[in-house]
């Protein structure tokens, strides 16, 4: 009951935001709640590096965020008259990136037993935030029912999975991780988002875009994954809710977990099928 209450007043206030709220607003909100998970994610990713600056993670966060939401002009201010970085610095980029986390580690003077586990955390939790909050404003400024499909495919087959999981699973599908998912609730979650995405393909284009409910698989896929990956987290850490700020859902990252990798997951596959797949 404290889990249906709950998603009964968070849904009209997230479709609220995600319609009613300009890109700037929208991104506001996306790195406030995003950085609440990232707190979480640092009290469960403390026990390993306790005394790691793990707290500077949620702004690094959050500010990675900003760059990659950063708008046309200012991209291509930064970069010249092509917002588009040539290929050659790619690897010069990780190869700074890499040489700062490591450098924050050593200058917050973490222990050095610590050191390699707060690298981790840093090279693995930074992007693990920025990239579903990039994701959710890109898709937003675009167009606001792309995140409705996003929510549409993560919600519609977390439920599947939920309540037609309780019913009917039988076999476990990652027993050490999450002893209570099923292989028969995965393939109704999966189901389920394919269905919500050929229902989204037929009233927002017209037709049932077969490129489009692939994509839902593939989305549903990548919540599943991030599903399973925040539990494997926990479950190390010794944690069975990372909060408690939301009835019947636990904290923040208990609710967002799928979204994490989900979010990315339908921004890179927009842009790989290309404009023409969101063509009446």
């Amino acid at each position: 009951m404290k889990r249906l209450l709950t998603a009964g007043i968070g849904v009209p206030l997230a479709l609220a935001a995600i319609f009613l709220l300009p890109p700037w607003a929208f991104f506001a909100l996306c790195a406030v709640l995003f950085g609440w998970v990232a707190i979480e994610f640092v009290a469960v990713a403390r026990g390993w590096a306790p005394g790691a600056p793990l707290l500077l993670l949620p702004p690094l966060a959050i500010a990675a965020a900003a760059a990659l939401t950063a708008p046309q002009p200012l991209a291509e201010a930064l970069h010249g008259t092509s917002a588009t970085l040539p290929a050659a610095y790619l690897p010069v980029g990780a190869l700074l990136i890499s040489s700062a986390v490591a450098s924050l580690a050593l200058l917050g003077r973490t222990p050095v037993r610590e050191s390699l586990p707060a690298i981790g955390t840093f090279s693995f939790g930074i992007p693990y935030i920025a990239l579903p909050i990039a994701a959710l404003s890109h898709l937003q400024r675009r167009d606001p029912w792309l995140v409705f499909l996003l929510f549409a495919i993560v919600w519609l087959g977390d439920s599947a999975a939920y309540y037609l999981g309780s019913l009917f699973g039988r076999h476990k599908l990652a027993p050490t991780v999450s002893p209570n998912k099923s292989w028969e609730g995965a393939v109704a979650s999966l189901l389920a988002s394919a269905a919500a995405a050929a229902t989204w393909s037929y009233f927002y284009l017209g037709r049932i875009d077969i490129g489009i409910v692939l994509l839902g698989f593939v989305v549903n896929l990548a919540a599943q994954l991030g599903d399973l990956v925040e539990s494997m987290l926990k479950r190390g850490a010794g944690i069975k809710d990372s909060g408690n700020v939301l009835p019947g859902h636990g904290g923040m990252f208990d609710r967002a977990d799928s979204l994490l990798f989900a979010a990315p997951a339908l921004w890179l596959g927009l842009w790989w099928l290309g404009p023409q797949a969101l063509s009446p």
